[in-house]
């Protein structure tokens, strides 16, 4: 009876999160994955669905501004490393060679709770083509032509993924630190004993005992820059000429604007099959070099 009872209170316990989780995850998977076999309009009504099998799919890999997309979203996957080397970086200066730690901590992690919207509009007056900050200093040291960054195709890109790093250094940085301050430092004074030289020490004992972490970053900014929208719509809007258009942006695009609901629900569910893969190959390759 006790046994029974402490397995309700448990199920009582979970019932709130599982049935979220259900509501908003499972079930809307589920119909997406049903409408992504439709040629079907939201605003067309239920009775008005059409299945038409695989088509959805067949047209995704003839669609250019889809593919283009596709490959933007592969080029953002280099944030994150660029992004973690950078945080972890800071996290050990930090960490050994400064005193106002939490000052510090504040300042880094502020991009990181800004509004994107705020983030966007700064960065569009910094990169403005003719009066913007950085074009001006570009000039003044002596460059003709400097780039027209965000309204230049060859640019645009390279120029939204700095502004990524630039906000998700912060979050990364705070989580590094946390990792850090975990390590015992017997093991840092055992290792001048033996004199072991800086590089040394973060090879051998710091790089290691932070590879935890470092997989969790790894993970959750991957399946990030394939999330990446808000960044991409308000700086952007995909242009020019669908150079920073991502997977997040056509789908977009597509249900809301173009009102393709079903092709829309195959692009969300190539999308969930892409970021479901990284996470599985991820999780195989941590045995390698992850260190618990």
């Amino acid at each position: 009876m006790k046994e029974r009872e402490e397995n309700l209170a448990g199920y009582l316990f979970i019932a709130p999160m599982m049935i979220g989780l259900i509501v908003l995850t499972i079930i809307p998977t589920i119909i997406t994955l049903i409408l992504s076999f439709t040629d079907w309009s939201f605003i067309a009504g239920i009775d008005k669905i059409k299945f038409n099998g695989f088509e959805n799919y067949v047209k995704l890999f003839k669609d250019d501004v889809f593919i283009t997309s596709f490959k933007n979203n592969l080029f953002l996957l280099l944030v994150v490393p660029i992004q973690l080397i950078i945080s972890m970086v800071i996290a050990v200066i930090i960490d050994k060679h400064v005193y106002f730690k939490s000052l510090l901590k504040v300042m880094f992690f502020m991009p990181y709770i800004s509004s994107i919207v705020a983030v966007a509009i700064v960065f569009q007056l910094l990169f403005h083509p003719s009066f913007g900050p950085i074009n001006q200093s570009l000039r003044a040291l002596g460059m003709a032509n400097p780039p027209k960054w965000l309204a230049d195709i060859h640019y645009a890109l390279p120029s939204v993924m700095i502004i990524m790093v630039w906000i998700g250094i912060g979050f990364s940085l705070i989580i590094y630190l946390a990792a850090l301050q975990a390590i015992p430092r017997d093991f840092y004074e055992a290792a001048d004993i033996d004199g072991a030289g800086s590089w040394k020490k973060f090879w051998k004992i710091t790089f290691p005992l932070v590879s935890p972490t470092t997989f969790f970053l790894l993970i959750t900014g991957m399946i990030s820059s394939f999330k990446a929208f808000d960044i991409v719509k308000v700086l952007t809007d995909g242009g020019p000429a669908y150079s920073t258009s991502v997977v997040t942006h056509y789908l977009y695009n597509s249900a809301f604007e173009s009102l393709k609901t079903g092709y829309a629900s195959s692009i969300a569910m190539l999308l969930f099959g892409c970021v479901m893969l990284i996470t599985i190959i991820q999780l195989y390759g941590q045995k390698k070099w992850v260190n618990y």
